[in-house]
């Protein structure tokens, strides 16, 4: 059975029960919570700066800028699109439909050029016997793509081995019940938000009596412009109510809870989404760090783990990889890093050059060979890492 909304009247002022909307990722945004959820992950994951490494002696690194990859992932993922929107786009794939697929281009070097974003809708995936094969099918047109040709981005893997699983997917009931009792606030507000009830007549009304005079209520009393307005009764007609109020009903608090279970689906703070009941100082600043270090992080492995598969050959696999820095999002507030820097530089394992490098300032020639003042120093602050 599907779920009922009870705020179309029917005939006699009785409801009539309509199943809830099919959930969908379409519909599911209809839902502030989802798409709240659904942009704090890929708007963050997207605006992280993804930066392709290149290893170096004694396990040094430094960022492959002269690689054509680092255009890709840094800049533009391709002509059309930034590596923010594309990344972006693919991010809120994998949340809303558990795959995202990207075409990719490569050079004549063998090394990637572009990649390009396409509709998971359209794309068909089939496992043979060298491997997978991605089908993607546009205006009539079927292009087939190898699996070294196609960025694939998965949510959590299904039982065939092969696709991803969305939230919305694997927990539906939560985003219907959330789209049923959005429904049932819309509806209740478009017909001005008051009880249900009755016109009581001394006397049978004919059925044409009955089309005219609930016709006439509809336009005066009906909708959110009525609202407030005076009812005039005449010739001992009385109204009665029937209804309970929306507070009576606990209709606000199973909004309230709607919010949390979608939360629970995407693992995302409540506090990150503007559910602030419960939110203090204290807890929003640590629920901000869980946010990057239990929601982000499986995200962004599955970015950096998934761009060495497809984007690197084995070789290349040795000598680069990719990773996001996700320090800025961990290190806190000013205070903290002051602190964190100089309990780092005065315990000799941090340079002041690197720690101005860190808050993006420029280089200061000799900073590092001037003599460490003698003031105290608070205690060390753990680093912050995305461990």
């Amino acid at each position: 059975m599907g779920l009922e909304k009870r705020s179309t009247i029917g005939v006699n002022g009785w409801p009539v029960p309509l199943t809830a909307s099919a959930v969908t990722p379409t519909t599911a945004q209809g839902v502030s919570a989802v798409y709240a959820c659904v942009q704090a992950i890929s708007e963050t994951t997207a605006s992280l700066p993804l930066i392709l490494f290149r290893r170096g002696e004694d396990g040094d690194r430094e960022r492959a800028a002269d690689h054509p990859l680092y255009r890709v992932l840094h800049d533009m993922a391709n002509p059309e699109q930034t590596a923010l929107e594309f990344r972006e786009y693919m991010q809120a794939a994998v949340l809303l439909k558990g795959n995202a697929f990207a075409r990719i281009v490569r050079g004549y070097d063998g090394q990637v050029r572009e990649l390009w974003p396409l509709n998971p809708d359209n794309v068909q995936v089939r496992r043979t016997p060298s491997g997978l094969v991605y089908e993607y099918s546009k205006e009539g047109t079927r292009t087939t793509l190898l699996a070294h040709e196609c960025l694939h981005l998965r949510h959590r893997l299904g039982d065939d081995g092969v696709l991803g699983v969305s939230p919305i997917a694997a927990a539906r009931g939560v985003v219907e019940l959330a789209i049923a009792e959005n429904q049932h606030g819309v509806s209740t507000f478009t017909n001005g938000a008051k009880m249900l009830g009755v016109l009581r007549f001394p006397g049978k009304l004919r059925p044409e009596q009955r089309q005219a005079i609930g016709a006439s209520w509809a336009s005066q009393h009906a909708g959110a412009a009525n609202a407030g307005r005076t009812a005039i009764l005449e010739e001992g007609v009385e109204f009665q109510a029937l209804s309970m109020s929306l507070e009576d009903a606990s209709w606000i608090e199973a909004r309230k809870l709607s919010v949390i279970e979608v939360c629970r689906l995407f693992r995302v703070p409540p506090t990150i989404v503007q559910s602030m009941e419960s939110a203090n100082y204290s807890n929003s600043v640590e629920l901000a760090r869980q946010f990057v270090t239990m929601t982000l992080r499986r995200h962004l492995i599955g970015w950096e783990q998934a761009i060495a598969a497809k984007c690197l050959t084995e070789a290349g696999r040795r000598t680069y990889f990719a990773e996001h820095q996700v320090e800025g999002l961990l290190r806190g507030d000013s205070v903290n890093r002051a602190q964190f820097y100089s309990s780092g530089i005065s315990d000799g394992w941090l340079m002041r050059s690197e720690a101005r490098k860190l808050e993006n300032l420029s280089a200061i020639e000799g900073i590092d060979d001037a003599p460490l003042s003698q003031k105290s120093v608070p205690a060390p602050l753990p680093y912050p890492s995305k461990q």
